[in-house]
């Protein structure tokens, strides 16, 4: 809470409310559209830089949180989607 008055509270309070009524009061489809719209003004904004960058921090992260399972896993499932399989 925020001060020592009960009737404020704190921004993270607040934003958690907003967030559970927006999430109450719109479906799905609201949320596509804008994170599409979210996704355009950022593709407009940044170029291929940009995209390399935030690539490779997430490859990176992903390998510190992910083992080799997880790779084979998603090897096998990326080479099924492309028709490629074991003789």
């Amino acid at each position: 809470m925020a001060d020592n008055n009960s009737d404020k509270m704190s921004r993270e309070e607040a934003g958690r409310k907003g967030g559970n009524k927006t999430s109450r009061e719109h479906d799905k489809e609201f949320y596509q559209d804008i994170g599409q719209k979210g996704g355009e003004t950022t593709a407009k904004e940044n170029d291929k830089e940009f995209y390399q960058e935030i690539g490779e921090k997430g490859g990176e992260q992903t390998s510190k949180n992910k083992d080799k399972e997880f790779y084979q896993e998603i090897g096998e499932k990326g080479g099924k989607k492309s028709g490629f399989q074991d003789s």
